[in-house]
């Protein structure tokens, strides 16, 4: 079983070589997506809580001991902070086999000890059998099941993971979700995952950094932030495509709706925050929030936010088609991934006027 239970606090600052400004706390059993895209500071932040490289301000903490603060010139070793660490390319001596790997990383237990260890962790993460092993007789997924018992066994205060599914295919990716969620009921540290693959971050985080160079722009639960971004770039960066400019055209705070006028056509939203009549604003809606179906159905006629629509264009991509349309009396596009058979159930192509719904719920104003 792990040996700690502790939470880790991170605030740090620096300007240079790169910018880099974050302030957030990982609990125990919880784990923490960082995202954003590439050179925007992720892995330099993972490295910073590593010890493998320092801040020129604030404090990083896990429990009740300092791994590093600049105002008492603190600043533990990697070997001190006891991290368990998995980098992108999964970091394996090739001369050593998957068991020797796993051992090479338990230098701070008794050594009688040290192979037990190992082959336990090698079948918890479903790799019996394989100890023997060289890293090259090994698949990429196996690789990376290798590395995440080296770095599990030490038994960690932290376990850092540095794009930890990039380097293998989609088939070995989704198994090794599967295999880190399960693990994950088991740990209590914190875990730290560095990626740049939202889905990633939306299936197995329980809670999720934005950062982009060198700033945090949000941070909270994977689709409290995708429903609700902060701003534009917080949503472009999310992946969502449904951006648009309306006019505030009525308020009711006690209900909590936004009404707004977007060409021909009234939207409300179910919030209210602090704008005026009138104003310009910009607002989101995520693909979950549009529905298309079939009038005929009545399934349409709950949702107070029915648009008329023409579908433009319609690309299929394997179980999803991507649609393009314009809104009625306005020169403003949807566009929207629907399920490929929903799609042939609704018989939708290109040229065709109908009707979606947009949930209320999930339409939400952007900050200026």
């Amino acid at each position: 079983m792990p040996i700690r239970n502790v939470d880790l606090h991170c605030h740090i600052s620096q300007q240079a070589p790169i910018p880099l400004e974050a302030d957030f706390s990982c609990k125990a059993g919880e784990v923490l997506a960082v995202v954003g895209p590439s050179g925007g500071g992720k892995t330099t932040l993972l490295r910073m809580i590593a010890g493998l490289g320092s801040a020129q301000q604030g404090a990083i903490q896990s429990g009740d001991k300092t791994w590093f603060c600049h105002q008492k010139r603190i600043n533990l070793s990697p070997q001190q902070r006891h991290i368990g660490y998995v980098p992108q390319h999964f970091g394996l001596f090739p001369h050593l086999t998957a068991l020797e790997n796993v051992i090479s990383g338990l230098d701070h237990i008794a050594k009688h000890e040290r192979k037990a260890r190992a082959l336990d962790w090698l079948e918890r993460v479903n790799l019996h059998g394989l100890p023997a092993r060289l890293p090259a007789q090994l698949s990429g997924g196996q690789r990376q099941r290798v590395a995440l018992a080296r770095a599990l066994a030490r038994e960690p205060a932290v376990l850092l993971l540095d794009e930890p599914f990039s380097a293998v295919d989609r088939e070995t990716r989704e198994r090794l979700y599967i295999e880190l969620a399960r693990l994950k009921s088991q740990l209590s540290i914190p875990v730290i995952m560095v990626t740049h693959d939202m889905n990633e971050a939306l299936l197995l985080a329980d809670k999720m950094i934005l950062i982009s160079q060198g700033k945090m722009l949000q941070q909270g639960k994977p689709f409290e932030v995708l429903y609700h971004p902060r701003n534009e770039i917080v949503a472009r960066q999310m992946g969502l495509r449904n951006i648009f400019t309306a006019q505030v055209s009525g308020r009711d705070a006690n209900a909590n709706i936004t009404w707004l006028k977007m060409g021909d056509q009234i939207i409300a939203s179910d919030s209210a925050p602090d704008c005026e009549v009138g104003q310009t604003v910009r607002w989101v809606i995520p693909n979950q929030g549009i529905r298309f179906s079939a009038i005929t159905s009545g399934r349409l006629c709950r949702s107070i936010n029915k648009l008329d629509i023409m579908i433009d264009s319609m690309l299929v991509m394997g179980e999803s088609v991507r649609i393009k349309a314009c809104m009625a009396g306005s020169d403003e596009a949807f566009n929207m991934d629907v399920p490929t058979h929903l799609a042939n159930k609704l018989n939708l192509q290109q040229g065709l006027a109908t009707t979606i719904a947009l949930k209320s719920e999930q339409v939400h104003i952007l900050e200026s």
